[in-house]
Order: structure tokens, then C-alpha cells, then sequence
């Protein structure tokens, strides 16, 4: 299992992106799908993600901005990210709670795709 990650680059502040992530390989069954932000010098954070009931969950910096959708059939998560802040500048990275051929959920992570905003 992998999982691809694009859309990322530098943009203005105020602009927008979308960041995309798919996956691919032996997946069964997704749980979980989300996105996470490490700026410099600071920890892993969660952005927003799909929890295993279908549920959303936004941290508090971007709600109403930030809008976390997906495509189950082809196993990709968006993120589409409006009002860009210099503060929401990072590496995003994607990640996805999968069922392949162990048969139990484990999770996987994006390679990274980094976000530049300008002020």
C-alpha cells in the first residue's frame, strides 16, 4: 500500500489550494482518512480527518476554511484549503487507516507535500 500526496506549492496569503492524496495497492478497506501539518520546529498536528464512523473533525485554527472531502471510489482524500495564513505554512501529509492483506487496520502515511504561504 501507498499513498501519493500532491497539490501542494507557494501561494499568497489569502489564496487557496487543494492538496490530494491517493491510495493505491492491495486496499481492502479504508477507516480512516486525514490530513496532518508539521511546520518547522514544531510537532506532527492533525489538520482534519474522516474518523471510522464518517464523522469530521477540524482543528479549531481551521474551521471554515479548510474542507476535508473524499472519493471512495478512488481512494483519495482531498483538502481543500481557502484564506491561506503565512501560519499555515508546512509540510501536509496525509495519512489513511487501511485494511490490506494482513487483514487488520494499520496505518499509512503520505510522503509530504509542502505549502508556502506568502504574507
Amino acid at each position: 500500500v501507498q499513498l501519493q500526496a500532491s497539490g501542494g506549492g507557494l501561494v499568497q496569503a489569502g489564496g487557496s489550494l487543494r492538496l490530494s492524496c491517493a491510495a493505491s495497492g492491495r486496499v481492502f478497506a479504508i477507516n480512516e482518512m486525514g490530513w496532518y501539518r508539521q511546520a518547522p520546529g514544531n510537532q506532527r498536528e492533525m489538520v482534519a480527518e474522516f474518523t471510522i464512523g464518517g464523522s469530521t473533525i477540524y482543528a479549531d485554527s481551521m474551521k471554515g476554511r479548510f474542507t476535508i472531502s473524499r472519493d471512495n471510489a478512488k481512494k483519495t482524500v482531498y483538502l481543500q484549503m481557502n484564506s491561506l495564513k503565512p501560519e499555515d505554512t508546512g509540510l501536509y501529509y496525509c495519512r489513511m487507516v487501511i485494511v490490506s492483506t494482513t487483514l487488520e487496520p494499520r496505518p499509512y502515511w503520505g510522503q509530504g507535500t509542502q505549502v508556502t504561504v506568502s504574507s
